[in-house]
């Protein structure tokens, strides 16, 4: 059955070339991000500006998503991974080298938005079958562990000499950027498309309205860009929480509070795929809920050790939730619109969700909210929001 190009193992050179890349491009993301917060404390930008630099960079996400599939779809894989780690490369010289941080982070997030649909593309390139969810299974869990070890490094170098941590992120988005010169140069899956603004921005918000229009697909979206939304703003909230509530000022802590919600989540995720099929999908939903709950504990801890245990159990919760959402999003999405359209509708649904989470809890933070009643809160809208989604999902 296998012809040629796919006989190559799992570990192929191209595709150990492309775990590589993705490895290093997610450590220098998430490193990047921590040393960024800490150029925006040393040079005392308010703290509402903080989930501002994240919101810069989701931005340029949405405003990109109707093309960059094309983009992946057009050209060799590899050599748009290659572009896109070239801009991180770029941006996050300009933050090293002095300029507005929310500049160089701006072109951080135009070069990850073209990264992400190449970089799920070009799986199915370089290998088939049950060796393509293996090979998923790769992917996620090389950018998991770039998650835990870019983050915590990024706040932990910050910590030590913030030119030196923006230095090292440069230098790991260098090497993604060689890495990405080893992948086999691949034909275009689909060269010759129109380059006009209509027809491109059709297709996309096409692939839209069928999987808005979808039960199936709708919930899913919505579960997922809701779980995504309010990760990231948690993420954002540690780094205010941590020193109000447990009185530590560094800028490592919050990272190692983040590293156990990661931890939780690769558990979580595996206790799913044990325990949810595509059919048993609402199993998923309690699990939802409890994030809610949990985040409403832990924003009332004082303590370190509590703190951390709740953070895995958000984790996983979270990794309950959100694995089987995906993939009934992949599945369905694969037979209606096609693997990458629904990735990107998906990444343009989470992303808005970031966006506009982001923005409330910026405004928050500006009308003077105390962290610890911002967090409260957040877990309660939070529960609620996911309660609502399965009570409708029941009507359904």
């Amino acid at each position: 059955m296998h012809d040629a190009n796919h006989s190559t193992s799992l570990f192929s050179r191209g595709m150990l070339a492309v775990i590589a890349a993705q490895f290093l491009s997610a450590f220098g993301d998430n490193a990047l991000l921590f040393a960024t917060l800490a150029v925006l404390k040393a040079q005392f930008y308010p703290d509402w500006s903080q989930p501002v630099l994240q919101m810069v960079f989701v931005a340029a996400y949405i405003l990109f998503a109707p093309f960059v599939g094309q983009v992946a779809d057009s050209f060799a894989k590899g050599r748009v991974m290659m572009v896109a780690n070239s801009l991180k490369l770029l941006g996050a010289a300009a933050i090293g080298l002095g300029f507005n941080p929310f500049i160089g982070y701006t072109l951080v997030g135009i070069g990850a938005a073209a990264y992400s649909p190449a970089k799920y593309g070009i799986l199915g390139e370089l290998t088939t079958g049950d060796r393509l969810v293996k090979a998923n299974g790769l992917m996620e869990s090389s950018t998991i562990a770039a998650i835990l070890v870019g983050s915590v490094a990024g706040g932990v170098l910050a910590d030590w000499h913030i030119g030196a941590a923006l230095a090292v992120c440069a230098l790991v988005y260098a090497g993604a950027v060689v890495a990405n010169l080893f992948i086999p140069q691949l034909a275009p899956a689909r060269p010759g498309q129109s380059w006009r603004f209509t027809p491109m921005t059709r297709s996309f918000f096409n692939a839209c309205r069928v999987l808005w229009r979808n039960d199936e697909t709708r919930f899913s979206l919505v579960g997922t860009s809701l779980f995504w939304g309010a990760g990231v703003t948690l993420r954002f909230l540690l780094v205010l929480w941590v020193p109000v509530a447990l009185g530590i000022t560094d800028n490592a802590t919050p990272t190692y509070l983040n590293a156990m919600v990661a931890i939780g989540i690769v558990l979580g995720a595996g206790a799913a795929a044990k325990l949810v099929t595509l059919e048993t999908v609402s199993r998923c939903m309690p699990a939802g809920i409890l994030i809610g709950v949990a985040v409403i504990v832990f924003a009332l801890q004082q303590a370190l050790l509590p703190a951390y245990l709740l953070l895995m159990l958000i984790g996983i919760f979270g990794g309950f939730f959100v694995v089987p959402l995906n993939a009934l999003l992949q599945e369905r999405g694969k037979r209606s619109v096609g693997a990458g359209n629904a990735i990107a509708v998906q990444n343009l649904g989470e992303n808005t969700a970031m966006l506009l989470m982001l923005g409330l809890y910026s405004l928050a933070v500006k009308a003077g909210a105390p962290v610890v009643g911002i967090g409260v809160g957040f877990g309660a809208i939070f529960a609620l929001a996911i309660a609502g989604l399965w009570f409708w999902r029941r009507k359904q």
